[in-house]
């Protein structure tokens, strides 16, 4: 995602068709001192942590590294602490994860268009969409895009950006598994980018890089509706699930250093809004004239993109009717899109790993504050 300075970012906003809705993250700054702040290193926190090393030593726990490439234990170091000193996290304890979360969504500086919410939401996406129902392989469960060749994956391109920062937040929560903790940077990104709120609950473990999943299993933007189904009929959704999720391309935008495609879906990359679907069917699409792959450009602009797996959605009758349903009821796009994401970001996971039966819905930054 290239870097944009403030002058483009505010042209970019003020062009046609620019979502009439306030980005949250343009008021949410002056929150942070309200969003609860991490144990310091004296707290028993670094007592788990210190004492689950020595538990689990004799196994064989490797620690996280920065290459991807090291193993883990089945429920990893810091899980088998929690459970041997009787260390149950709360829905509390998760809610100051999605604070701290929170606080790295806006805290992107010059990155793309100032957040870091799209590419958290893609890591959450991409860890859970290699899931297949019927091996029951893949899914959020293991977070096994850690591992090599899963965390080189073209698809994944791009997304050490997002585990990195995700790996700050697990030095300060070490008690979190890495598919909670992706997941929850998932819903927090969608709810601190002022989408709706995203059911959620924790349960998932660490696994081994066994466990890792072939390449080919997430969308290939070069394809058309044919592929599309394949890939998500895999997974277990039918055509107006897909349709909703694919509106989370109203966020965020592709870089030409990554998957080759450059340029944003939408005016306002980091606000979640039915852009993508209005766009999408009022727009004049041409094809691009340049020395990359197949992608479409606006006519009237020439600064927004389609892939060609994007305009397939108007080109499908089934598709189609959804994507215009969204397009004219963005109610109906947020209700939808809150269900897709939440069936998602749970592939994979075992019924009789979920620590509550009913997911939680966990506070925004702005609700943190007025419930102060």
């Amino acid at each position: 995602m290239n870097t944009l300075t403030s002058s483009l970012k505010a042209s970019a906003r003020r062009a046609p068709l620019a979502s009439a809705r306030i980005p949250r993250a343009s008021f949410r700054s002056s929150f942070r001192k309200y969003s609860t702040e991490a144990p310091p290193k004296s707290s028993n926190t670094a007592l788990y942590a210190s004492i689950g090393l020595a538990l689990v030593g004799g196994i064989g726990y490797y620690a996280y590294s920065s290459s991807d490439a090291a193993a883990t234990t089945v429920k990893s170091g810091a899980q088998a602490t929690k459970s041997a000193l009787k260390f149950t996290p709360t829905k509390v304890d998760y809610q100051k994860v999605y604070n701290r979360i929170a606080q790295k969504v806006d805290d992107a500086g010059d990155y793309d268009d100032g957040s870091f919410g799209p590419v958290l939401l893609r890591l959450a996406w991409h860890s859970a969409g290699t899931y297949d129902k019927e091996t029951k392989t893949g899914g959020s469960n293991y977070a096994t895009m850690r591992f090599e060749p899963e965390s080189l994956h073209g698809a994944n391109n791009g997304l050490n950006i997002a585990r990195g920062i995700m790996e700050e937040i697990k030095k300060e929560f070490d008690w979190i598994s890495y598919g909670d903790l992706w997941t929850l940077a998932g819903v927090a990104a969608i709810q601190e980018m002022g989408g709706p709120k995203i059911p959620w609950r924790p349960g998932r473990v660490d696994g081994f890089a066994t466990d890792a999943t072939p390449d080919g299993r997430l969308p290939d933007a070069t394809q058309g509706q044919d592929h599309i189904r394949a890939i998500f009929y895999r997974m277990g959704f039918n055509d107006q699930e897909i349709v909703a999720l694919s509106g989370a391309h109203a966020l965020g935008r592709c870089h030409a250093d990554r998957s080759g495609f450059e340029g944003p879906w939408t005016f306002s990359p980091t606000t979640v809004s039915n852009d993508y679907f209005k766009l999408l069917l009022n727009e004049k699409w041409v094809w691009r004239k340049w020395n990359g792959p197949k992608q479409l450009t606006d006519k009237k602009t020439g600064t927004l993109m389609m892939l060609p797996a994007d305009y397939s959605l108007v080109q499908d009758k089934s598709f189609k009717k959804h994507v215009q349903a969204y397009a004219a009821d963005e109610g109906l796009f947020f209700k939808d899109f809150s269900a897709v994401i939440a069936k998602l970001f749970e592939l994979g996971v075992p019924e009789s790993q979920w620590v509550t039966s009913e997911p939680w819905t966990l506070l925004s930054t702005n609700e943190e504050h007025e419930s102060k």
